[in-house]
């Protein structure tokens, strides 16, 4: 008969600090608290509305389905982020002229003056978090990233 610490011995061990979604989670979740902060005390702006106020100012106007595709957010914080950007003046909504069910996104005034205030300070941000890393190094660290992101994507379920 086996013992409760056998069977612990049989099954493989799973460590956080050996655990890949572990450490994505945490890098990630330091990286944008670090710069959501800035948003939030500079901007009044959430991670999710910087998120979709970025799409739309590097983008161009578009649809809330095409930021949910381009932004790995999901619908309804899409939605609660557009709400808000809306009741701040900075978005607004343009019915398509293809798509009855549809509106374009597009950046106010507003909206494209936040926009290009807050990018350099990301950018600032990033470059800081990254200062430790050579050129090589990033542009290698964005490469594994992308090609971890592609397998994950190709081994999930069709949904």
């Amino acid at each position: 008969m086996n013992t409760p610490q056998q069977k612990t011995l049989t099954t493989p061990l799973l460590r956080l600090s050996d655990y890949l979604p572990y450490h994505l989670t945490v890098a990630a979740n330091a990286v944008s608290n670090l710069i959501g902060g800035a948003y939030k005390a500079r901007f009044g702006l959430t991670v999710w509305q910087w998120r979709v106020l970025c799409t739309l100012g590097a983008e161009g106007p578009m649809t809330a389905q095409d930021i949910v595709a381009l932004s790995a957010m999901d619908k309804v914080t899409v939605s609660r982020a557009i709400q808000g950007l809306r009741q701040r003046g900075l978005v607004n909504r343009v019915k398509s002229k293809t798509d009855a069910r549809a509106f374009h996104l597009h950046l106010t005034a507003h909206g494209r003056t936040a926009y290009q205030e807050i990018a350099p300070v990301a950018l600032s941000y990033q470059d800081q978090v990254l200062d430790d890393l050579s050129p090589n190094e990033r542009r290698l660290l964005m490469e594994l990233l992308t090609k971890v992101c592609a397998k994950a994507r190709q081994l999930a379920p069709e949904e």
